[in-house]
């Protein structure tokens, strides 16, 4: 299926470019409110059972965390993007602010704070790209409504405001009634939601545990039982649901559209996730509709599964276009079957 997004790309640029020239301060595209861990990735041949000891490939740290993954794969893919979060006064939280930093992120409202270590996150992941994780909140929970009242500003000129429950849910309260964009909530890691939250979001992103939590019954069921749930009382109009290999489901306003993702090799599956997040509130961002702008992540994340790490194989946005015209060009006579 072809994208119609090289033209919003370019749009917008250009857009950018002559606010630039004209001297003019832009507003964030995108802000994140959310976590940011390190990660001690731990590479294995089979994830251990209750009970088991398993020997292990190697191990890595590596930046992590919903929100700061999710905020630089917007970045990357062109996007400016601010955070807010908090971190320990310590060597996780320098590595944290050094990886954010890399991409150009806004991270005045970032910040760290004594007495408490920064978030961590152990992850596992076993030869066939299978991943188990365990998060240690440290700083994060430190992230109030009064920690996002005092970025009020950032939130309410942002096109689009994106967050998770990686941090506490009156923080993602606050944000949502701040925000004057587009308020994206990942609703991971699975949790029970008010319905005061609920209310605020104009984009619900599950995957299939968090849609049976949220909402209830099964994502992967046939498209008739999945529209009845979807028009349950309360809900958000618009819902993505993310499906692993099989894709997304996206619903909007009344019409349920499946989008295939394309195949690919799998090295590890654990930031494809927040990778799908970031380039949604990248396409958002930009003017796309949902649906295309699900199109445009599920290419996304299928790339960042090709690398170890949850931003190691996070594409820019030339890689997401190739990736996409590759599968769109014709099928030389010469190569095909039959």
């Amino acid at each position: 299926m072809a994208l119609n997004l090289a033209k919003h790309e370019s749009d917008f640029m250009a857009m950018r470019g002559a606010m630039m020239l004209a001297g003019t301060t832009t507003a964030p595209d995108v802000v994140v409110v959310g976590s940011a861990n390190v990660d001690l990735v731990v590479t294995m041949a089979n994830l251990p059972a209750p009970g088991e000891t398993v020997l292990a490939h190697e191990s890595r740290l590596l930046p992590g965390g919903k929100g700061s993954n999710q905020a630089i794969a917007a970045a990357r893919l062109g996007r400016h993007v601010a955070m807010i979060g908090r971190t320990g006064r310590d060597t996780g939280g320098d590595l944290l602010r050094s990886s954010l930093s890399r991409e150009n992120i806004d991270l005045t409202s970032f910040l760290a704070v004594d007495d408490t270590p920064s978030g961590q996150a152990l992850v596992l992941v076993d030869d066939s790209a299978e991943n188990s994780i365990v998060v240690i909140p440290g700083a994060n929970a430190l992230v109030s409504a009064e920690t996002v009242d005092e970025a009020a500003e950032l939130i309410a000129d942002a096109t689009v405001v994106v967050a998770q429950l990686e941090v506490p849910v009156a923080a993602i309260v606050a944000a949502a009634r701040l925000s004057r964009g587009t308020f994206v909530l990942n609703a991971a890691p699975a949790q029970t939601l008010p319905s005061e939250l609920l209310a605020e979001v104009d984009v619900l992103v599950v995957n299939q545990t968090e849609f049976t939590v949220v909402i209830g019954g099964d994502a992967d069921a046939d498209p008739a039982t999945v529209t009845a749930l979807l028009r349950g009382e309360g809900l958000p109009r618009r819902i993505v649901i993310t499906r692993g290999a099989a894709g997304a489901r996206v619903w909007d306003d009344g019409t349920l559209t499946d989008v295939p993702a394309p195949k690919v090799k799998v090295v590890d599956t654990t930031g494809a996730g927040d990778t799908f997040v970031g380039a949604l509130a990248d396409a958002l961002a930009r003017g796309n509709q949902l649906l295309d702008a699900a199109q445009w992540a599920v290419h996304a994340a299928s790339l960042a599964t090709q690398a170890l790490g949850a931003t190691g194989g996070m594409p820019s946005a030339d890689s997401v276009h190739a990736a996409i015209e590759s599968l769109d060009r014709p099928v030389p006579a010469s190569a095909r079957q039959g």
